[in-house]
């Protein structure tokens, strides 16, 4: 992890002393890095130890950093890793603009290393994240977005830049195919998991806790599981709070009832559950991995995933 941030303070400079000062701002912001650690993970249990998988983790966090920065100036959120989001403190034209040269020197990086299949593998995940972005635009505000329809955006906008992590580590180390697809749907469940966990905290965690404002999902009108959750199974009464809380995007108002509702319904315990499959999942693809110290600790990071907040 170390010899990857060389490589990112290397490749964020910048003649433009705006790109460099957003840049900095938030990729020096803290965060789990769980996408760039499960690159040099899964390369190093995998057999690999050269140095490439270092500069590809930072083409991940590049990758992963230029969603933050568009993110939050789609969501008009003001607060992500415990400090004011670099839309609220730089504007909203200097956060796209700096993410859009984070994409590109990740693509300048990404021709670096001179694989099409890796090449292939993060232009692809990258296209498909957009996708994931816009869908999840379309679900705003709408009360009959299903289970089905909320895993999709989590699949896209979420668990393909995990998947894809995983999958370039195995292109990387030259494993066969069957073992490059364990991988991949390793970094996919990892990534659904951690996605599922994170929609649950909105409505349970803690906002020094979690690094962001509790109840942000719900001010946008983003109907995620919790929410899905008490619309398919609550009574007549919750499923009609939870349908004007979606379509007006309630504010902090509705949010402490709902969270009472949501408490009492068994929603947090049903995501928990679907997450743990998930994390359970991610650990039996990688079950035929040689056991080493790599192994274990991607066995503990699907652990981690699911066991914030409790």
């Amino acid at each position: 992890m170390a010899g990857m941030d060389q490589v990112i303070r290397a490749r964020l400079d910048s003649e433009v002393a705006l790109v460099s000062q957003v840049a900095e701002y938030i990729i020096t912001a803290g965060g789990k890095r769980l996408r760039p650690a499960l690159v040099l993970l899964m390369s190093a249990a995998l057999g690999y130890r050269g140095e490439r998988h270092r500069s590809l983790a930072a083409v991940v966090e590049f990758i992963h950093t230029a969603t933050l920065l568009h993110d939050d100036v789609v969501d008009e959120s003001n607060l992500r890793r415990g400090r004011a989001t670099a839309n609220a403190l730089f504007g909203n034209a200097a956060s796209v603009l700096v993410g859009d040269f984070l994409y590109s020197r990740a693509f300048q990086m990404m021709v670096e290393a001179g694989d099409m299949r890796i090449m292939r593998t993060l232009a692809d995940a990258t296209n498909v994240i957009a996708e994931g972005e816009v869908l999840q635009l379309l679900n705003i505000n709408d009360p009959d977005v299903t289970e089905a329809r909320y895993l999709q955006v989590i699949r896209y906008k979420t668990a393909k830049l995990f998947e894809a992590s995983a999958r370039i580590a195995a292109i990387l180390a030259g494993v066969d195919e069957t073992c490059e697809e364990q991988c991949a749907e390793y970094g996919r469940r990892i990534g659904t998991a951690f996605q599922l966990i994170d929609d649950m905290l909105d409505y349970s965690g803690d906002t020094a806790e979690i690094g962001k404002n509790v109840g942000d999902d719900l001010r946008e009108g983003k109907p995620t599981l919790p929410l899905i959750y008490l619309l398919e199974r609550g009574n007549a009464e919750q499923r009609e709070l939870v349908r004007n809380a979606i379509t007006q995007s309630s504010g902090s108002g509705d949010l402490e009832r709902l969270q009472t509702e949501i408490l009492q319904s068994g929603a947090l315990d049903y995501v928990r559950q679907e997450a743990k499959r998930e994390s359970d999942a991610a650990c039996a693809a990688i079950i035929g991995l040689p056991d080493s110290v790599y192994k274990q600790s991607l066995i503990e990071l699907s652990a981690f995933a699911i066991d914030r907040g409790f």
